[in-house]
């Protein structure tokens, strides 16, 4: 529930289409809803601006089903990220609009498409290997209501690629780079724009990428001042960040 709805309703109390008690009814889960095994954070889009996001992993089909049910009863637009098709599965039975995005690992709900970010969010990948976090940023960031733009396979092992797109680049006011590997690339677009790079390490590379860490390191000691850093495979969280400052 966000300020909208809840304005919304408030009208609807006043003008006489809803009585009190169904008002109350709709309220009454604020802040949070307790589940037992899960605390639902229906408060989160008027404090943040942005509802609660369902993280799946470790959780049942079940568990995850029951979550974005009780998300999608208050009218906003839902996202649950590192979903399986199980857990899709569970969740379609009871919210029939949700939709599965394979590319994404995510379930989603898109109800509202009013556009909250200022400029475009730009998603670049080094490589195909690095898309499945990619597009985690991209369908975060687009279910936030922001337009955002893909440039994939454009790593610093042909740098012509990402040379290629200067003019792309330089209509972005936030760009997330996903990259594996030695993590060189968000330094190379760092270079070339004068906007936040948020740099993503991925967990894509021989032994001694270790998982991201080599990656994660070089990226964290960047030549580029506008570079920050999130977690190795941390798509959502580039997304999310990249949604709040396009809306500054």
């Amino acid at each position: 529930m966000d300020l909208k709805s809840i304005r919304k309703l408030f009208d609807e109390v006043r003008r006489g289409k809803i009585m009190p008690d169904e008002a109350v009814e709709r309220l009454r889960h604020l802040p949070f809803e307790d589940l037992g095994f899960a605390k639902v954070d229906h408060h989160r889009a008027l404090r943040v601006g942005i509802p609660e996001v369902v993280f799946c992993e470790r959780k049942t089909p079940a568990q995850v089903a029951v979550i974005f049910k009780r998300l999608a009863q208050h009218g906003t637009n839902v996202l649950a990220t590192r979903a399986t098709k199980e857990q899709f599965a569970a969740v379609k039975k009871s919210v029939r609009a949700a939709k599965y995005d394979a590319a994404a690992r995510a379930i989603v709900l898109m109800r509202a498409r009013e556009r909250y970010g200022k400029g475009l969010i730009s998603v670049i990948s080094a490589g195909t290997s690095d898309l499945p976090v990619a597009e985690e940023a991209v369908v975060t960031a687009e279910i936030m209501g922001n337009e955002v733009d893909r440039l994939y396979d454009v790593g610093v092992a042909g740098i012509h690629r990402l040379l290629a797109y200067r003019k792309e680049l330089a209509r972005s006011r936030v760009v997330i780079v996903c990259a594996g590997m030695e993590g060189a690339l968000p330094s190379a677009v760092g270079g070339l724009v004068g906007v936040p790079v948020i740099a993503v390490p991925t967990s894509v590379g021989y032994g001694a990428a270790f998982g991201g860490m080599a990656a994660l390191l070089g990226m964290m000691n960047s030549c580029a001042s506008n570079v920050s850093v999130v977690n190795i495979d941390n798509g959502f969280g580039a997304g999310y960040v990249a949604s709040l400052i396009n809306r500054l």
